[in-house]
């Protein structure tokens, strides 16, 4: 068993291609025969679907484009591995994969439901005896992780959001009229990223004015109150919503679309929408929402250095590990120093990260639920330091392309 494979999977970020140029980097060190990536996930090896990276990554350059190339180079899947014990088919099918290609590591990157595909492989592999060592290597733009100080992409997402608030209260200060601007940021369960936007705030801006996350019970009446009494100082007040609000019974403030996905995920449409109809029906005041959707995940554009450096470092170190022969594991990072800020490298064992939510913790948030504490500005703020050098063709950046994927 010489070679080894990587695959990306789950929502991309503007650092999950730095995570698979760590993989690719630590491969070429630890010299594996052949760096395998396989296309759209697990997918792709269950369908034998990859490329040889071996060869297109030989040259720095080119390695370097990859590392601040926004989403997934290598594609993505939102495909759930069965219970083994009722559908043994796709595990047969992956391992002997595995055989045929000689294949010593698999690394896949990828967030909460992709750890549960590392988990089932790693527990399949012991059961089986299989000598593949199994690697999770982490990414998601919610930071809801366990076990890790933050997660890759996270940093990057989170600059994002506080530079679209800031540019969005620039907007609004500029009419003399009462209004209300209502921004709903990604965080179905944890309100990581909708926190970040406080970081917009500065010495002339105190916008955004509220923020709400899931992690705290939403009332209405209370939340009308906050705005009214903040339309008497502003004339424009401006509101951080995280998309998986909820009231005090937990039932999400947004309308649901009645579907979930492969996971079980409920598929949220308009918190923003929801409240910005309150504010009209109620306050009668001038009143817009803005879903930032999308364009928050992977802004490259605006990548954080940081966050871009320490993907890059988690990718190498799960390559690391599995020359090293361990298996079963996720790669995590552990905050060593706050001032200067450092990190390490570590990993967890990926059963005690799977399908768990990291939850932003109660000294993080105001006890009224409207806003986060300074606290939280401290853990937040090293994230974002930095920024990444992207060369640019015809005023437009200049990214690798993805041929493969189309």
């Amino acid at each position: 068993m010489k070679n080894c494979i990587v695959a990306q999977s789950g929502g991309p970020t503007a650092a999950i291609n730095a995570s698979l140029a760590g993989v690719i980097q630590g491969a070429l060190h630890h010299k594996y025969g052949h760096i395998y990536g396989s296309l759209n996930g697990i997918t792709g090896i269950l369908e034998e679907q990859f490329l040889d990276l071996t060869e297109i990554f030989q040259e720095k350059k080119v390695l370097d484009q990859l590392k601040i190339s926004p989403a997934m180079y290598l594609g993505s899947c939102r495909y759930k591995l069965p219970n083994p014990n009722e559908d043994i088919t796709p595990y047969e099918t992956i391992f002997r994969f595995f055989e045929k290609m000689e294949i010593a590591a698999f690394f896949y990157i990828g967030g909460n439901d992709s750890m549960d595909t590392v988990d089932k492989l790693s527990a399949y592999a012991a059961k089986t005896q299989s000598k593949v060592r199994i690697i999770g290597i982490p990414k998601t733009i919610d930071n809801d992780l366990c076990l890790t100080d933050h997660t890759p992409g996270f940093g990057s997402a989170a600059k994002y959001v506080a530079a679209s608030l800031l540019e969005i209260y620039h907007d609004t200060a500029i009419y003399n009229v009462k209004s209300v601007t209502i921004v709903e940021i990604m965080g179905r369960d944890a309100g990581w990223l909708a926190a970040a936007s406080a970081l917009a705030r500065n010495g002339y801006s105190a916008a955004p004015h509220l923020i709400y996350l899931p992690e705290t019970a939403f009332d209405p009446e209370a939340f009308l109150a906050d705005v009214q009494k903040l339309l008497k100082k502003y004339n424009n007040v401006i509101v951080a919503v995280s998309e998986g609000i909820r009231n005090k019974n937990g039932a999400y403030i947004s309308a649901s679309t009645g579907t979930a996905d492969t996971f079980g995920h409920s598929q949220l449409s308009g918190a923003g929408k929801t409240l910005e109809y309150l504010v009209q029906d109620r306050l009668h005041v001038k009143v817009r929402s803005i879903e930032l959707n999308i364009l928050q995940r992977c802004g490259s554009h605006i990548a954080s250095r940081t966050d871009i450096e320490e993907s890059f470092c988690q990718g190498e170190h799960g390559v690391s590990l599995a020359a090293e022969g361990r298996t079963g594991l996720m790669v995590t990072l552990t905050r060593t120093s706050s001032d200067p800020y450092q990190t390490a490298c570590s990993a967890s064992p990926v059963c005690e990260i799977a399908n768990k939510v990291k939850s932003v913790p109660p000294e993080f948030i105001t006890p009224q639920g409207n806003d986060v504490t300074p606290q939280l500005i401290s853990y937040l703020k090293p994230l974002i330091q930095g920024e990444v050098n992207i060369t640019f063709s015809e005023g437009i950046p200049n990214y690798l392309p993805v041929p493969h994927l189309l």
